[in-house]
């Protein structure tokens, strides 16, 4: 087992970003990686304790990097470098990071002085940093009004996957009622049923429609995740033996 103290392990798949990093951070020796996996295999073969990670690689992402080294590795201090400032990653990331972790979160499209500035706090000074166009999302994520609760943010990617009451009561062990109360609490807290006729519910906008909209705008759900979602879904209709329906077959002969 090796020991260095001025390396850092970058997971990043992208080559134009690990270029990227090695220009900017060339003050530093930089081990890397193309996904979690061998970023992985790279901190368990040494002793070294900071890590820059893309969130969105193949074979391992970095949230189930994250997850996997504070599991090995509790002190290990973690810059997450990403496009991404949607919901549900700082969502992801709020359930796995160890009490009292240091960790950063850089947008990609942060300057070389900003991402260095966040190296050097999160490794070196020991403080955490939170880009500022993360900490207006991460802010409203945990106030109690908006805060979607992880059983809702369940209810509310089944609906985005087109999921009915009763699959997603079947899904998840609950009663029908039991999924409409989840459903109602959704709705109000991203503010939907404003929109809706009292009277003739529905008229307005379909609330379903509305709150997968909302979502995608907040960031609460985004195709990447879907994409994972989809084929979590697949493999539990086929243990069920719940058949899909066919895909509409186009007419060739116009």
């Amino acid at each position: 087992m090796t020991t260095h103290k001025n390396t850092i392990i970058v997971a990043e798949d992208t080559p134009r970003d690990r270029e990227y990093l090695m220009g900017t951070l060339n003050d530093f020796n930089l081990q890397l990686a193309q996904n979690g996996k061998e970023a992985l295999q790279l901190l368990k073969n040494s002793d070294i304790e900071f890590i820059i990670s893309d969130l969105q690689m193949p074979n391992m992402n970095g949230i189930e990097l994250a997850h996997e080294v504070w599991d090995y590795r509790p002190n290990a201090r973690i810059v997450f470098w990403s496009h991404y400032k949607d919901e549900i990653y700082l969502r992801s990331l709020s359930r796995i990071i160890p009490a009292d972790t240091v960790y950063g979160y850089v947008l990609k499209d942060s300057t070389s002085d900003v991402l260095i500035k966040a190296v050097k706090q999160v490794f070196y000074e020991q403080q955490c940093w939170i880009d500022p166009k993360i900490r207006s999302v991460q802010a409203r994520g945990q106030r109690a009004v908006n805060s979607i609760t992880d059983a809702e943010h369940e209810v509310l990617i089944d609906i985005a996957l087109g999921l009915t009451d009763n699959i997603i009561a079947r899904r998840h062990y609950l009663s029908r009622r039991g999924v409409q109360s989840r459903l109602k609490s959704l709705y109000q807290k991203l503010n939907i049923e404003r929109w809706q006729n009292t009277e003739n519910p529905g008229e307005v906008m379909n609330p379903r429609s509305r709150a997968v909209a909302i979502a995608l705008q907040r960031g609460l759900i985004n195709c990447e995740e879907l994409a994972c979602e989809e084929k979590r879904l697949k493999i539990w209709l086929e243990r069920e033996n719940i058949q899909e329906p066919e895909p509409c077959q186009t007419n060739q002969a116009l």
